[in-house]
């Protein structure tokens, strides 16, 4: 799967410092430390409550159709849907770590596989939750829902069949793109919560319907999918001042990503602090 690392790059001599690679660094440490926290919570929040059929527990927070009496299987599919969040955020960390493509080449394909196996069901699982079991608020933000989940059945398609045919760095490019849109909700998650702090919650409705909410029903996948492509482009044939310039992007979104991280970390636990 994904590496970020010197392979995404020019291979031209550096005469300067990497300031592309060091942002890159930088912002991918930003995003760990944040989903990190965000599978901390799944584990702690969500596994005990799920594990031991107390269903009823996960509506002390705020979502669209948690627990429903009488929906048993609705309510089995939506544990199992949030079980597996927890893999695949912690999965798509470990596959952009570079050493242990290098030292453990076993671990990355196993992993990878699992990797691509969590994305299959969680976008077909979240189709099934939104259009199946009703769990949106505004035809809108059911339309992000399904653009992100159709972009990521795409480029796990993609990523498998570069990895299949050998050809390595597509291979990588196209799960790097995966790891965005997959990490959409945390992406939305995160950018409610860096919008909340600078703005005071400017343009967020009550029923998600806002002029926020709607840019951030596409843009939770589609922006962060935008700063992959600035990045893979800059860094294989992008000019000195375009290295740069997305650099300082890169730097920019990680210091976002971690206020975000630690605003939505404190939210999530808000009713038991």
């Amino acid at each position: 799967m994904a590496t970020i690392d010197a392979s995404l790059v020019s291979a031209r001599p550096a005469r300067r410092a990497d300031w592309l690679g060091r942002a890159a660094t930088f912002c991918y440490l930003s995003i760990a430390a944040g989903q990190l926290l965000f599978t901390a919570f799944i584990l702690l929040f969500y596994y005990p409550s799920s594990l031991s059929g107390d269903f009823a527990a996960w509506n002390t927070k705020p979502l669209i159709k948690g627990f429903v009496a009488g929906d048993a299987s609705g309510n089995l599919f939506f544990a199992a849907h949030v079980l597996m969040a927890a893999v695949i955020t912690f999965g798509g960390l470990v596959q952009l770590v570079p050493a242990i493509r290098g030292r453990w080449p076993q671990v990355h394909r196993w992993n990878g596989r699992l990797y691509l196996a969590s994305a299959l069901m969680l976008s077909l699982g979240g189709l099934w939750l939104t259009w199946g079991r009703g769990s949106w608020l505004n035809l809108i933000g059911a339309a992000g829902i399904t653009l992100d989940a159709l972009l990521i059945l795409a480029f796990a398609a993609m990523a498998y069949r570069a990895a299949r045919a050998r050809r390595f760095g597509d291979h990588r490019r196209w799960a790097l793109r995966l790891f965005a849109v997959a990490s959409a909700v945390w992406f939305m998650r995160v950018g409610y919560m860096a919008w909340g702090i600078a703005t005071g919650g400017a343009g967020i409705g009550k029923a998600m319907d806002g002029p926020f909410d709607i840019f951030l029903a596409f843009a939770n996948s589609l922006l962060p999918l935008a700063v992959t492509e600035l990045y893979l482009r800059a860094g294989a044939r992008g000019t000195p001042a375009a290295r740069n310039g997305v650099a300082a992007l890169l730097a920019i979104g990680g210091v976002v990503i971690l206020a975000g991280s630690a605003g939505a970390w404190m939210m999530m636990w808000s009713p038991y602090l």
